[in-house]
């Protein structure tokens, strides 16, 4: 049998990135200290990559496919990664691991990782961050719109859509990685399935993933003891990635008809170049573009804001950045879609629009322009209630509650 750490258990911690890129990253590294800070021992596992942090266990992140410029080991390597496999393999043999939590891990690491975990006889539960597990480009969007084509996983669908980028062959790759992807064993190797919302939970279940697999469990927000903020605001905000998914161009043509009221634009993303060219085409004079920012620049970017706006078009599952909004006590425009209203309560500590309609979320910018006073008192009843139902510690006991149901569950290993 498996020795006990005295503190609390080995966990094994997959992601695909060992740095921030995303809100999964983030939740990522926060977990790690939450669990570290329980007396736990957290291994990371994660694909080898420049943009890293430190790590003492990064002599065990493999190699992971190159998305920039693709070769045809590149290829196979997104469909089944052998490096991945060996260097958990040895990683396996060599630390005492209680249980595997996954995060995202398709792409970099592929589901090769999940026969050597499962040979060990260690349990495996994944946090749900997408809707991967049901869709091949992992959104449930095709060309723009929400799409659901590929009920209870008949992920072939995808393919006269062209989903991914309107391109057969990415399209083909998704599809084909989605099918190897389960048929090493994605679904039916996790012991348990974490979803970040209701919303996601039900997708899960709708598209054919068993429901006895499934716990719900909100993402937590850090919350800084310095967390007390009076500034009235100066601007509005949008901070994420810079994707037609997340709603910029709906901000983008809200804020055309408002030229007198500020918005800042911080992130980065694959739509970048076309969100600035639109920005210079119409004549756009009242955004500020600032780029990418680490944490504590957002924080202080946030502090400054009348409000935030999460437009999102897809379904969000959650939506990190209302959570943070509301820890510096600012209210969010945000879209009705996705897990976002089991944050938001409309017309309380926020304002929810139809997603897509740039008029609706032109006319609630204008509305907390005018009700500046009533925006930071719905500000201040986010703050608490992040403080009240997505803390850390009330995270932490649910989690351990879902560890343990699973390891009660789980065959004994040998050691």
């Amino acid at each position: 049998m498996s020795s006990r750490n005295p503190d609390g258990l080995n966990i094994l911690h997959i992601s695909q990135n060992y740095y921030i890129r995303g809100g999964s990253d983030r939740m990522f590294f926060a977990i790690s200290r939450l669990l570290k800070e329980h007396g736990h021992d957290v291994i990371p596992f994660c694909a080898a990559s420049q943009k890293n942090r430190p790590s003492e266990y990064s002599n065990y992140f493999p190699a992971a496919a190159d998305f920039d410029h693709p070769g045809i080991v590149d290829y196979y390597r997104y469909l089944y990664s052998r490096p991945a496999k060996q260097t958990i393999s040895k990683l396996i043999a060599e630390k005492n691991i209680d249980i595997a939590h996954l995060h995202i891990y398709y792409g970099k690491l592929t589901s090769s990782i999940l026969t050597p975990i499962v040979s060990a006889g260690i349990p495996i539960v994944q946090t749900v961050h997408d809707y991967k597990l049901v869709c091949p480009v992992y959104t449930f969007v095709s060309h723009g719109k929400v799409c659901e084509a590929c009920k209870q996983q008949q992920f072939w669908r995808a393919l006269p859509r062209r989903c991914n980028r309107n391109s057969l062959s990415r399209t083909a790759l998704s599809v084909v990685e989605r099918y190897v992807s389960k048929l090493l064993g994605s679904i039916r190797n996790i012991d348990r399935f974490i979803p970040v919302s209701h919303f996601v939970h039900n997708k899960l279940i709708e598209h054919g993933i068993p429901a006895n697999k499934i716990t719900t469990l909100h993402n937590f927000i850090e919350f800084e003891n310095d967390s007390v903020n009076n500034r009235p605001g100066e601007y509005f905000l949008y901070f994420g990635r810079i994707e037609t998914i997340k709603g910029i161009f709906t901000l983008l043509e809200a804020a055309k008809h408002l030229p007198k009221i500020p918005v800042l634009i911080a992130g980065d993303g694959n739509d970048k170049n076309a969100f600035l060219a639109y920005i210079e085409s119409n004549k756009i004079t009242n955004i500020q573009y600032v780029g990418f920012k680490n944490k504590n620049e957002i924080r202080d970017l946030i502090k400054g804001s009348i409000c935030t706006i999460t437009p999102s078009k897809w379904y969000e599952p959650l939506a990190l950045t209302v959570l943070e909004s509301f820890v510096e006590a600012k209210p969010v425009i945000a879209s009705n879609i996705g897990g976002i209203s089991e944050v938001i309560s409309d017309g309380v500590d926020g304002l929810l629009i139809e997603a897509g309609n740039s008029k609706d979320l032109e006319l609630k910018m204008k509305w907390i322009v005018e009700h500046r006073d009533f925006a930071r008192t719905m500000g201040k009843k986010g703050q608490r209630k992040v403080l009240q139902n997505f803390n850390s510690d009330q995270y932490y006991e649910k989690l351990m509650e879902i560890y343990h149901s699973v390891l009660s569950n789980h065959p004994i290993r040998d050691s």
